[in-house]
């Protein structure tokens, strides 16, 4: 099955419709607020509420002449509700309509992220348990270190991705933050009382103070986080990336029934998805980079962040939810093999224990500089002459006098790098 760029909810929050649909939310709710005030009568109220309406077509028919989308806007909800329409928009400028149902749709989104990242976090889990107790290599520079669990390098995308998730809830708080002050934020045209009440039929909260618009710290913060959730997204891509290496392959990522590897080479089973997720990423921090430069704007407002926003808007939470789906999917197809683990540990003839060597001998009265030269010594030999580690510390005089045979296979069994790993889980996982 071919998959969908974005789950069908997420394209429609960002259709036409739904932004009109939103625009149409604010104005009724402002003209709730004043008929609660006393300032619309019931009569006329209630016309605005059963003929409100638009049509997308007639929108930009009248907007080919207005060059102005908002007063597109009003003019075709006007025809459709009659004289009563004069109640509506009063005492507004353009942007408490287009801020104020901005928050709507990226609080919108912020939900359906969350619920992504909760569904990832569950996979997560399951996988990092499955595989708990998977001895591998860990590496460090890509070169062999010391061993570890691949069900500790799960746990630890768990607890980066649970950071995600504490941060667009966060996030999601700062831009749910709703304007209606008029042309510069002084509430010349519109009461106080008005805004407080028309955020509270949204759900949303009254900014305690803007210009024309809501400031835009609030949604750069937003799409950096954003950004940083889709690092971690990368962070587990590139890893994914590199053990599916042929002379790794310790991990793969799924491959279908009937699916091609490359147009030439019928061997080939590549790292698509992991590779598509890398390029995703680059995306969305260049959007969290367009958001920062939406801050700075002239005096009490221009329109220069607009047209930043009417991309990235749409753009930043569609790949985001795109990207954590398309990672839930693969990491809970993910193919593990543990024998490629356990030969590639062995990879260096027992030299990823040269620490716990090293720490012994100090143990045993050896200075750590002398210890750490004498293990390097015959740490390197075993490099170039491709010798027994184990047999060269036994023939080198200095480790002999301290270590013998039975001590050495103590110190090069990798359970003495495990035996906290179920405290590490109880950390992480509670």
């Amino acid at each position: 099955m071919i998959e969908r760029y974005a789950r069908p909810e997420m394209e429609k929050l960002w259709a036409q419709e739904s932004k009109y649909r939103r625009w149409l939310d604010v104005e009724i709710a402002v003209c709730e607020a004043y008929a609660e005030a006393g300032e619309i009568p019931a009569k006329a109220m209630k016309a605005i509420r059963e003929r409100a309406d638009f049509d997308i077509g007639r929108i930009d028919e009248i907007e080919q002449t207005t060059r102005h989308d908002v007063i597109a806007f009003l003019t075709a909800v006007g025809e459709k509700v009659g004289l009563e329409s004069r109640y509506i928009h009063v005492g507004l400028t353009s942007s408490d309509v287009l801020d104020t149902a901005f928050a709507l749709q990226l609080w919108d989104a912020a939900d359906m992220i969350i619920g992504d990242l909760e569904s990832l976090l569950e996979v997560l889990k399951e996988r990092a348990f499955e595989h708990r107790g998977t001895v591998m290599i860990g590496r460090s520079h890509g070169i062999h270190a010391e061993p570890i669990t691949f069900g500790m390098k799960l746990a630890l995308w768990f607890a980066e991705m649970e950071r995600n998730l504490d941060r667009v809830r966060r996030a999601r708080e700062s831009i749910r933050v709703g304007k209606i002050s008029g042309a510069v934020g002084t509430f010349a045209n519109v009461p106080p009382p008005v805004e407080a009440r028309v955020c509270e039929i949204l759900g949303l909260q009254a900014a305690p103070v803007s210009s024309q618009v809501v400031q835009r710290d609030r949604h750069a913060e937003f799409f950096s986080v954003l950004a940083i959730t889709a690092g971690t997204i990368e962070k587990i891509a590139v890893e994914i990336r590199h053990l599916q290496r042929t002379e790794v392959l310790e991990a793969e990522e799924p491959f279908r029934s009937g699916q091609k590897g490359s147009s030439a080479m019928p061997h080939k089973r590549n790292p698509i998805l992991s590779e598509n997720l890398t390029g995703l990423a680059r995306l969305v921090r260049s959007y969290a980079a367009a958001s920062l430069e939406n801050i700075a704007l002239w005096h009490e407002r221009d329109i220069s962040h607009s047209s930043v926003e009417r991309v990235i808007g749409p753009d930043a939470t569609i790949l985001v939810d795109f990207m954590l789906g398309r990672l839930a999917r693969l990491i809970k197809g993910l193919v593990v093999y543990p024998e490629n683990m356990e030969r590639n540990l062995w990879l260096t003839g027992g030299l990823i224990f040269s620490q716990q060597v090293m720490l012994e001998l100090v143990q045993k009265g050896m200075s750590r500089e002398a210890a750490y030269a004498c293990v390097q010594r015959c740490a390197m030999a075993a490099r170039q002459k491709g010798e027994s580690f184990k047999s060269l510390l036994l023939g080198d005089a200095e480790v002999a006098g301290l270590l013998d045979d039975a001590a050495l296979d103590e110190l090069l069994d990798p359970g003495q790098h495990l035996k906290h790993i179920d405290t590490i889980f109880e950390r992480v996982f509670g």
